[in-house]
């Protein structure tokens, strides 16, 4: 009986860690689409977005978010060129971007898959000559590729920072 009980535990301790540890990398997820987050004001007028479609971009993260409008792509572009993300040729600067991610509080957790899942997506999409559209492409798989990896922050966390930030 005493052995079992171990054997609970450790599965038990097991199963808290790896709940722990998804729930980090969420909050690093959200610490650093919030942060991204930043340029899209910037990057309202040479994008030609909307009121609305600016508030689209809060509701990235949810399941039926659609990838269907040009200008969230252009949205997307200049934001990456606000953070020195991308290449001359409008493809992602690994170097840059994951210097990026590791600015973020624990961001070393996850910047180097955040690029490789980046990288993997922009290969599938590179035949897109259309800067744009391309890069919606690859949000959108990014986007997939974090949910399919449990690192995707959930559209609870990021309505609490937006409520914590709303009040300060």
């Amino acid at each position: 009986m005493p052995q079992e009980n171990i054997r609970r535990a450790l599965a038990w301790l097991l199963v808290c860690g790896l709940a722990a540890q998804a729930s980090g990398t969420k909050e690093i997820m959200k610490d650093v689409t919030l942060g991204f987050g930043e340029a899209l004001q910037h990057c309202r007028d040479e994008s030609q977005l909307t009121e609305e479609k600016m508030e689209e971009f809060f509701h990235f993260w949810r399941d039926d978010f659609k990838f269907e409008d040009r200008e969230l792509g252009c949205a997307i572009k200049c934001m990456s060129s606000h953070f020195n993300l991308l290449t001359d040729s409008h493809r992602m600067h690994h170097e840059n971007t994951d210097e990026f991610i590791k600015s973020f509080p624990n961001g070393e957790v996850l910047s180097k898959q955040m690029v490789q899942l980046i990288h993997n997506c922009e290969q599938k999409f590179d035949d897109i000559e259309d800067h744009c559209w391309r890069i919606l492409r690859i949000a959108e798989c990014f986007k997939n590729s974090c949910v399919e990896a449990h690192i995707a922050p959930t559209m609870e966390l990021l309505m609490a920072e937006f409520i914590m930030e709303a009040e300060n």
